[in-house]
């Protein structure tokens, strides 16, 4: 399985694979202390996001279970690395797939991770026939939550001090949305409304 339909182009953005020119912009965001907390992986220097980034170069495509595809979002207006979004097929058999994404603060506030999400998971259901796509993020990450919420996707678990980070327990929530879902185009907020009224 490849990627003809790369790169992807929304109203604002272009997601496409990462280059080694990337670097500066890049470390600016995976040094930052603001965002260790998000990361399933230990604080990087710039030396290893140097070799971070040689790997996302390398995600371009997926081809079987495991593989992950690591887009570089970038603004079409100038062309700035503003985050990147990523794609890990999980399960052949069960057609699922986990979606990551991260965002520079300095562009926050903006939709353009909302924008960037959406597009890779129609994407993922598009150009890959994914039954699932489920994402993970930090309870106290309130703007993704947000963010997953408002693009339609159901909370499925909340994993209780899911995470020890600098003497603090963290809490871990599983976002997901199926297939028929995302098609159907009903939003977990719409879904709520009508049971209200």
């Amino acid at each position: 399985m490849t990627s003809p339909s790369l790169p992807i182009a929304t109203e604002r953005l272009l997601l496409r694979s990462f280059a080694a020119s990337d670097f500066d912009a890049y470390a600016e965001y995976h040094t930052l202390p603001l965002l260790q907390r998000h990361f399933d992986r230990p604080a990087r220097d710039r030396n290893e996001c140097r070799a971070a980034l040689n790997a996302a170069c390398r995600q371009y495509r997926l081809t079987r279970p495991g593989d992950t595809l690591t887009l570089a979002v970038t603004r079409t207006a100038d062309e700035a690395l503003i985050g990147e979004v990523s794609l890990t097929w999980t399960d052949a058999t069960a057609a699922q797939a986990e979606l990551g994404f991260v965002l520079n603060p300095r562009f926050a506030r903006r939709g353009y991770a909302a924008e960037a999400v959406r597009a890779v998971i129609e994407f993922g259901f598009e150009s890959f026939a994914f039954h699932r796509i489920f994402v993970r993020c930090a309870a106290r990450n309130s703007a993704a939550v947000k963010l997953l919420k408002g693009l339609g996707l159901r909370l499925e678990a909340h994993f209780r001090e899911h995470a020890l980070y600098r003497g603090e327990w963290d809490d871990e929530l599983l976002f997901a949305v199926l297939e028929r879902e995302w098609q159907r185009g009903t939003s977990v907020a719409e879904l709520d409304r009508h049971r209200v009224a």
